[in-house]
């Protein structure tokens, strides 16, 4: 089985579009933008003194809680 290239990807993205891609609508239909105010007074992050990897994104963390939810 060959490696998927880059232009393999793309096919495969546009497919998904086209049977109607459940994050893409959930991105239409939502402003995920709101909620990052409130997120980010909710859920505090250090300040990243100590080093370690950079926190996610406050958003993109609400969306992976969303669709674990499904």
């Amino acid at each position: 089985m060959k490696a998927p290239g880059f232009f393999d990807v793309e096919a495969c993205l546009a497919g998904l579009s086209k049977k109607g891609d459940v994050l893409e609508h959930l991105n239409r239909t939502i402003d995920f933008a709101r909620f990052r105010p409130d997120l980010e007074r909710t859920v505090p992050r250090s300040n990243g003194a100590k080093g370690g990897r950079p926190p996610f994104d406050h958003v993109q963390m609400f969306k992976v809680l969303i669709l674990h939810g499904r």
